[in-house]
């Protein structure tokens, strides 16, 4: 369906592309891989034909339709969310489009004259409607939407009053309903949360075109894809698997490409040193002038690309008392929607508490109440003795300095630092080099939420609570994330929708439903074990 042939790309001084080839065939779900930079995004513009390749060609099979997902939606406002959704579901929207102008056509006393044609015309049209499945496309639109997580009412809505994130939720949503030949998804995990992402699986498990898309969440990856095409040094290299497959895949060649390149060392090393000893002595002047041209004809194996591993040695957070946060008989409400109705929990030390609930269980309210973000309407949540809290969520974000670097905004945070670890903290984050001379005004979402949770686990408080701490970590820092924090032994609460991260870092779950907080010893793994489920009201 789509070919690749020979391409190559520069943009600036960086290459991305040297000769690059590769495929995409129907009923491929093909996973996109490869560093920061290293050229995937481009690679969809290119599919598109957003943007043109230096040399070589880019090939759509004729009458191919391709649906790109990317993360800039555009501006969204004055009509609701379904009918976004509608609007790009491809040939059908248009068809209903026309159908909408010939119905007010026929009503029209002054196109009376016109009023066989129109009505001839009218016919075909809703011929080709009804072949299309329009008649049910209302009905998939809300299907598609109720699966990424919205509400009646939100559907509803103008979708202009929606936040960000909402926002994407509708982008991907006019893909899925289009089902074009092709999906491009880049990044489609980012914004949702896992009760959505698990919806999302099995609608792509579903989807008999071909699938290209990114994600940094690697359970979302390997339930998903059966392909893995990888971005590196200008080069597209296919693996025929999942994730998994890809990683063992990629570290066997590694290590294979490795040991060839220390045993040709080794004979290169070996004939160096005989041309060395015996260059000066006409009696081996034939040995030593075979082995020089013999040299000169080898193919040297280089070594493989050493990947930059991620990590960094948090502070030790200092120990609290052993009732770290306790919430007594609190209710809180917003307008008239009750969303806790007289809670109690307490969280103990050295607890890792996960929080699950289907979307719109308050999950994200209960960490304000326990950081003190926002008040409970009657109740009280406190914190216990010599706690030191650290919350990370969505407006911590909005408290950057715009005009203050990367670099500063760490330096005024811990001034007594050195200037090695603070840019080694930088780095693991994702600002290596002058990227911490960004400022903070020209940063990404993405990059202000990683800054920001640098900021608070340089000098770790002994209470961490986290409102989606993945959203916008490539894989490599949510690896050295849940490293640094599996040595952690503070207190933790906190949401996720990354699989990963919940099962390597939780102890405790506790489960938001109507009743009340359902109380789960075990983490996430024997959450899942013992419930059957991965998210409430979701089957496993």
């Amino acid at each position: 369906m789509i070919r690749l042939d020979n391409v190559s790309k520069q943009n600036g001084r960086q290459i991305l592309f040297i000769e690059a080839s590769a495929a995409l065939q129907r009923g491929e779900k093909t996973g996109l891989v490869g560093p920061n930079g290293a050229g995937k995004s481009t690679l969809f513009r290119m599919i598109t034909g957003r943007e043109p390749p230096d040399e070589g060609l880019v090939v759509v099979d004729r009458g191919v339709r391709v649906g790109l997902f990317g993360q800039d939606v555009g501006e969204m406002a004055g009509r609701s969310a379904v009918a976004e959704v509608m609007d790009g579901a491809g040939d059908v929207s248009a068809v209903a489009a026309e159908l909408r102008e010939l119905e007010a056509a026929m009503a029209d006393p002054g196109r009376a004259d016109d009023l066989d044609a129109i009505v001839e015309r009218f016919g075909e049209v809703l011929a080709r409607f009804e072949d299309l499945g329009g008649y049910a496309l209302d009905s998939r639109a809300r299907e598609v939407l109720a699966g990424l997580g919205f509400s009646q009412e939100m559907m509803e809505g103008d979708v202009g009053r929606l936040s960000g994130g909402w926002k994407m939720r509708v982008a991907l949503a006019r893909i899925l309903l289009m089902r074009p030949d092709v999906m491009l998804l880049d990044e489609p995990s980012n914004h949702l949360d896992l009760e959505s992402l698990i919806w999302l699986e099995g609608f792509l498990a579903g989807f008999e075109g071909a699938l290209l898309m990114t994600s940094h969440d690697r359970e979302f990856m390997n339930r998903v894809v059966n392909r893995v095409i990888e971005i590196d040094g200008g080069t597209l290299t296919t693996y025929a698997g999942d994730y998994a497959f890809y990683e063992r895949q990629r570290a066997l060649a590694e290590q294979q490409q490795q040991a060839q390149f220390e045993r040709q060392q080794a004979m290169l090393a070996k004939e160096i040193a005989f041309i060395e000893r015996f260059k000066a002595r006409a009696s081996h002047a034939a040995q030593v002038q075979s082995r020089v041209k013999k040299l000169e004809k080898i193919d040297r194996v280089e070594p493989p690309r050493r990947r930059q591993t991620l990590a960094f040695d948090f502070l030790p957070a200092p120990r609290s008392g052993d009732d770290v946060a306790q919430l007594r008989g609190v209710t809180k409400r917003y307008g008239s929607r009750m969303v806790h109705d007289g809670i109690d929990l307490l969280v103990r030390r050295r607890e890792r508490c996960c929080v699950l609930g289907v979307n719109g269980a308050g999950k994200s309210t209960l960490l304000k109440l326990v950081a003190g973000a926002t008040a409970p309407d009657s109740g009280t949540a406190t914190l216990g003795g010599s706690v030191r809290l650290g919350y990370f969520a969505q407006h911590a974000m909005d408290l950057l300095d715009g005009e203050s670097t990367v670099y500063r905004w760490l330096e005024d945070r811990f001034p007594r630092a050195s200037q090695g670890s603070l840019r080694a903290l930088a780095g693991c984050f994702g600002f290596p080099g002058d990227d911490v001379e960004k400022r903070c005004r020209v940063l990404s979402g993405g990059e202000k939420a990683r800054l920001v949770m640098a900021g608070m686990l340089f000098d770790p408080p002994n209470f961490l609570v986290l409102d989606e701490p993945t959203n916008h970590l490539d894989m490599g820092t949510k690896e050295m994330l849940v490293a640094a924090l599996a040595q952690y032994e503070g207190t933790m609460l906190f949401v996720s929708h990354d699989r990963h991260f919940l099962a390597a870092l939780s102890n405790r779950v506790l489960e938001l439903t109507p009743d009340g907080i359902r109380d789960y010893d075990g983490g996430y793994t024997e959450y899942v074990a013992r419930t059957g489920q991965e998210a409430p009201g979701l089957r496993a």
